[in-house]
């Protein structure tokens, strides 16, 4: 993929420092410069898929900017709700009032499903003028516990205990946390395929 490498400057699709920064320094190896969207495109968030949320956003900020753009979309899916929120994550603790609205609902909704099985999602897509988008998605398996743990992250953090460990999302330190989360197996494949 040599042809991305060329254009060493990027717009990432959000306004997030912390994103910014943590996509900054994952590509700063390969002489890739991240750079925040300094306009707020309001992209309407229309997709019934993570991967067609994230592109929508990558495309529009490809356009507007005329360099590569990178978006990502994520969520919590959860097996007992058919996958919901999925792409309503954020929508659905809006809805309930906040986070700790709706982990007590959920809590209700759940409580006959012994260790419910859920999964943070991240689909990242790249999008170069003039070249088909690309995707990568990270999956990060583990299971909602209750009543919420933890002070650390954000979001459904506090509820979702990763496969293969005793601790939430919100008890572990960023360290362990970014090492495994969703959004870092996504990273990971597109530096991949950068690599290749």
């Amino acid at each position: 993929m040599p042809s991305l490498l060329e254009a060493n400057d990027w717009v990432l699709a959000t306004q997030n420092p912390g994103k910014v920064k943590e996509f900054g320094q994952l590509l700063e190896p390969l002489s890739i410069r991240i750079r925040p969207a300094l306009d707020e495109l309001n992209v309407p968030e229309t997709g019934s898929t993570f991967a067609a949320n994230a592109q929508l956003k990558a495309q529009a900020y490809a356009q507007h900017y005329g360099v590569p753009a990178l978006a990502d979309d994520s969520g919590l899916m959860i097996e007992a709700l058919g996958g919901n929120p999925g792409i309503y994550s954020a929508r659905w603790a809006l809805e309930a009032g906040g986070y700790p609205a709706l982990f007590q609902k959920l809590e209700g909704q759940l409580k006959e499903v012994p260790l419910p099985k859920a999964a943070f999602i991240c689909v990242l897509c790249l999008v170069v003028p003039g070249q088909s988008p690309q995707f990568f998605e990270g999956r990060l398996e583990g299971h909602l516990t209750f009543p919420p743990q933890g002070s650390h992250g954000f979001g459904y953090d506090p509820i979702f205990i990763p496969a293969g460990y005793d601790q939430t999302c919100a008890q572990l330190s960023a360290d362990v946390k970014n090492a495994i989360s969703h959004r870092r197996q996504a990273l990971d494949l597109l530096l991949q395929a950068l690599k290749a």
